[in-house]
């Protein structure tokens, strides 16, 4: 157990790890003890945030040809579903020299493009293999190994789990996937977020700001240092909760909001969805095939738009159909439409929206204005 906390809304909030720092851990105590012969009880782990996680191994098994060995999922205060499952690692030498990595049970394949790993991988993202392979490296520098390792990562009980998921949906079978970019999982209470959110939009007031700039996440403010900096100063991030930023920045009496976030996001404002985090709704695919039909796309057009796993691949297809400009003008009338509706028409709202692929994808009417 992870003895480390937070404070969210004055709540003592205790952090957990990630199926990612589970992986990497039983599989660099798998590694130690195919090398040494020798159980390995626990197993230290450095995060990528920099803190270093003591391990308890379980179900040992070992020979001089493979060996294998879980960590058990530790969600610490996060209502996450995966808590208590174990991560299994089994290692076994290759003639070639290198770390290979893959997914048995319970791990979720890659069936559909777009999706952060190739068609036909291990849904291990890119962080957790890091991970693995280093811990792994590390292993085999300590104990003057120099040939190649093979890893399998599975999680035999997260089959039926993974049903509950998005993850069938994305195009990820057959089990769950390996996740984490910071190897540490922080805990997320959904009141304690609102109340930040709404405590940093009351600060800007406090500050003097008067027009309120509201982000999504990290694309959101990577996009403003390269638009327009100055609007950093003026910007809070809402994650999901753009309902409640709105609703704040009314009751604390802003005369403008400007939103600027990815399309992956802000395409479900135009359907009127005000929390955006996928458990609650999704309907990217439906509201932008439903505007490409108003526009005339055909019967096979609208067919490839609803099986898309990334905004990024409809757009593609609209763009090739000549509807993106169409599409995109529709859209964010009715995102300004669904904020200003929010609001009560209490200020002036106006929307950005880009993709990294396309860059700027549309400006709604009263951008300039609210700059």
């Amino acid at each position: 157990m992870l003895d480390k906390y937070v404070y969210k809304n004055n709540q003592k909030m205790r952090l957990g790890y990630t199926t990612g720092s589970c992986a990497a851990g039983a599989a660099k105590a798998a590694a130690q003890m195919l090398l040494t012969g020798k159980p390995v009880p626990y197993v230290e782990l450095m995060t990528p945030k920099g803190i270093r996680l003591n391990l308890e191994v379980l179900d040992l098994c070992f020979s001089k040809d493979t060996a294998s060995c879980a960590i058990r999922k530790d969600a610490g205060d996060d209502p996450d579903v995966t808590h208590g499952l174990k991560v299994y690692a089994t290692v076994h030498k290759t003639q070639e020299a290198g770390i290979y990595i893959e997914g048995g049970e319970g791990v979720g394949r890659v069936t559909r493009e777009g999706l952060e790993q190739p068609v036909g991988s291990a849904a291990i993202n890119s962080v957790p293999r890091a991970m693995i392979r280093e811990g792994v490296e590390e292993v085999c520098r300590r104990f003057g190994y120099q040939g190649g390792i093979s890893v399998i990562i599975s999680i035999p009980k997260s089959r039926e789990l993974a049903k509950k998921t998005f993850n069938p949906r994305l195009g990820i079978e057959g089990g769950i996937s390996v996740l984490g970019t910071s190897g540490i999982v922080e805990p997320m209470s959904e009141a304690a977020l609102i109340e930040t959110i709404r405590m940093e939009i009351r600060m800007q007031h406090t500050q003097g700001h008067r027009y309120l700039v509201l982000a999504p996440g990290n694309y959101g403010l990577d996009f403003l240092k390269e638009y327009n900096p100055a609007l950093l100063e003026h910007c809070v991030k809402y994650s999901n909760f753009l309902g409640e930023a709105i609703d704040a920045a009314v009751e604390y009496g802003f005369q403008g909001v400007l939103l600027a976030g990815h399309i992956g996001k802000l395409v479900k404002l135009a359907g009127g969805i005000m929390n955006t985090h996928s458990r609650n709704a999704d309907a990217r695919m439906e509201i932008l095939t439903a505007h490409a039909a108003v526009l005339g796309a055909g019967k096979e057009t609208a067919e490839a738009l609803m099986t898309c796993v990334t905004t990024d691949e409809a757009l593609d297809i609209l763009k090739e159909a000549g509807l993106l400009e169409g599409v995109m003008s529709r859209l964010m009338e009715r995102m300004e439409f669904y904020v200003n509706h929010r609001s009560g028409d209490a200020f002036p709202c106006a929307v950005i929206t880009f993709s990294q692929k396309h860059g700027i994808l549309g400006k709604s009417a009263r951008v300039e204005e609210i700059l």
